[in-house]
């Protein structure tokens, strides 16, 4: 059976051992193994995880099958009926099996949820040379624009900003 829950701060160390054995895979081939690092610890830091959740209002839901935890996903409010998509990663074994169509099916309910109905957008950044930009596209995101953005200690973010109306 598939599940998605929401994750509280216990759930803090789940996230990092999820995202450990996902970011540098994803990124392998995309980044210098000096960026992936740095952005590792920049993003998943048990600080920096619990301060996305508290101060920064990041949902987190952490994905199953079987009560096996497979991924996790956050979405933030950015303002009234925009929704930015922060996280979406799934275990390299289950990558291909839907799981991810699912996870971004659920970040588009709930963001419908939140704006009471009302018409609302999703946003996400996403690394220009990303397989994942196909994924996106295939469920109904466009390139919306792309920013070149500076994570400090000389390192840049290329990144396409996709959009969905919803």
């Amino acid at each position: 059976m598939f599940t998605i829950r929401p994750a509280t701060i216990q759930d803090i160390e789940l996230i990092r051992e999820l995202a450990s054995k996902t970011w540098f895979i994803t990124y392998k081939d995309i980044l210098s193994i000096e960026q992936a690092s740095y952005m590792f610890d920049w993003m998943y830091s048990a600080e920096s995880i619990r301060n996305q959740m508290e101060e920064k209002n990041h949902q987190f839901f952490i994905a199953s099958r079987e009560d096996k935890p497979i991924g996790y996903v956050s979405i933030g409010k950015e303002e009234e009926g925009l929704f930015h998509l922060h996280k979406l990663y799934i275990l390299p074994d289950n990558q291909g099996d839907g799981t991810g169509k699912k996870l971004l099916q659920f970040v588009f309910e709930t963001a419908r949820e939140q704006s009471g109905g009302k018409p609302c957008s999703v946003e996400l950044n996403v690394n220009r040379y990303n397989k994942a930009v196909s994924f996106y596209k295939k469920m109904g995101m466009h390139v919306h624009t792309e920013g070149n953005f500076d994570i400090g200690s000389g390192y840049l973010m290329t990144d396409y900003i996709m959009r969905i109306d919803l």
